[in-house]
């Protein structure tokens, strides 16, 4: 096994193309890195950092955001402003006509989409930073509290959220896999090792036996999300036979793979961006000098902890509601279908054309259930684990290796599918 995971290494460094775009993404990491060390002043740093360091909401928050809250760095925002947009982009396909039309024209259509996201960035990367502030602002963290001060930190956030989106869009063309999904991975993975240092630190002698039956658990976990990223369903079909000049062609049986989980990693990000907005604006609320928004915020604040019922029941019908609504999207049973009726192929026993269309939809709608539901349920267990051994590292690991497993999985695919063209390049 060691010898062919090296034999895949040297192909990948072989293949020019594959070398580029991996250096490409390496160095696109490194430029982040450097972003998430440059700190925008005005701000208590040493005083951020204990705050996040006890809080658990704060916490989470910083890991995804690869370290640059608790930093306070001129990426603080990162790449969640974008996300913001694209959710409610996609949910604004399901209310305005013109952006469903555009949802379907294909490659086109999907331009003037990301072109409206990236405007529709602008004013939420401006709410969240001043989000932000208000927030440090009220913990007393602010150094400085003048009016022109607290504007040029918003106007350094608001350019740092544009730039790691212009970074992500670099990765998309140039680089490794989608460019947002391998920015929030990059700022996940540089943020594990002090999650599991964390974790180490805090555990004693009577929870080592928890922790390493837990830590059993998580690698079957993680092998089943691999089974379920990787699971198919396949649809026979069958090609007409014609006869020209006097030959026959066609009458060949394929297939037509169809994914459990369609939607990747996708539904996971939009629910885990959602479920953090509640908390936020109830740490805002009760930060606030008004007697009913401070019981509100608290309220907030207490039915959205990660370990409370109404947390773990809206997780999970977030993720079971975006991974339907992404698989529908994703997976275009019209366009598949006028496609196989241009080829001269069919679903045997259905005819071509709006039946096949309905058949497709009708398969991807009971095979989802399996890929929602089993999304749904891991993206509970890691608040369930922290429930039951009291380890909040557990959840902030354990959610974040969602979103990696993920991420990996659908980057090695198009490593692989690189380089299977080159293989077969040479027999050209």
């Amino acid at each position: 096994m060691l010898e062919t995971a090296l034999q895949k290494i040297r192909a990948i460094f072989t293949h020019p193309e594959l070398r580029r775009k991996l250096l490409f993404t390496a160095g696109i990491f490194l430029i982040f890195r450097l972003l998430a060390h440059i700190p925008v002043p005005g701000v208590d740093v040493a005083r951020l950092q204990q705050l996040f360091a006890g809080n658990q909401f704060l916490s989470l928050l910083n890991i995804f955001a690869g370290g640059t809250l608790a930093n306070f760095s001129l990426v603080a925002v990162g790449i969640n402003p974008y996300i913001t947009a694209s959710i409610v982009i996609q949910l604004a396909g399901m209310v305005f006509p013109s952006i469903k039309e555009l949802q379907k024209e294909g490659e086109s259509g999907r331009a003037k989409l990301n072109q409206y996201t990236r405007l529709l960035t602008v004013p939420f990367a401006i709410a969240q930073s001043i989000s932000i502030i208000a927030l440090l602002n009220s913990q007393g963290l602010l150094i400085a509290q003048h009016v022109l001060v607290m504007a040029a930190m918003v106007l350094s956030m608001i350019a740092g959220a544009m730039i790691m989106l212009w970074l992500g869009e670099l990765v998309s063309e140039y680089g490794l896999g989608n460019g947002i999904s391998m920015v929030l991975f990059a700022g996940i993975v540089s943020q594990m090792p002090v999650a599991v240092g964390q974790t180490l630190a805090v555990v004693t002698s009577q929870e080592v036996l928890t922790l390493l039956t837990f830590g059993g658990i998580f690698l079957g976990l993680i092998a089943l999300i691999v089974f379920i990223n990787e699971a198919v369903r396949k649809v026979q079909i069958q090609y007409a036979k014609r006869i020209r000049a006097g030959k026959l062609f066609g009458g060949q049986t394929t297939h037509l793979p169809i994914r459990v989980n369609v939607a990747g990693v996708m539904p996971i990000i939009f629910a885990v961006t959602l479920m953090l907005a509640p908390s936020f604006v109830g740490r805002v609320m009760a930060a606030s000098s008004n007697p009913t928004l401070i019981t509100w915020g608290q309220r907030l604040s207490l039915w959205f902890q990660q370990t409370s019922p109404v947390y773990l029941i809206a997780y999970f019908l977030l993720v079971f509601g975006f991974t339907y609504f992404s698989a529908l999207i994703f997976f275009n049973a019209g366009d598949i279908s006028e496609e196989l009726k241009k080829s001269g192929a069919f679903v045997p026993g259905i005819r071509p054309g709006g039946a096949t269309k309905k058949f497709l939809e009708y398969v991807v709608v009971r095979i989802t259930l399996v890929g929602a539901v089993f999304l749904g349920v891991i993206a509970l267990l890691p608040s369930l684990a922290q429930i039951l051994t009291g380890l909040q590292s557990l959840a902030i690991g354990g959610t974040s290796v969602l979103i990696v497993v993920s991420v990996i999985l659908e980057t090695a695919k198009q490593v692989e599918s690189m380089l299977v063209g080159q293989d077969y390049q040479k027999y050209q």
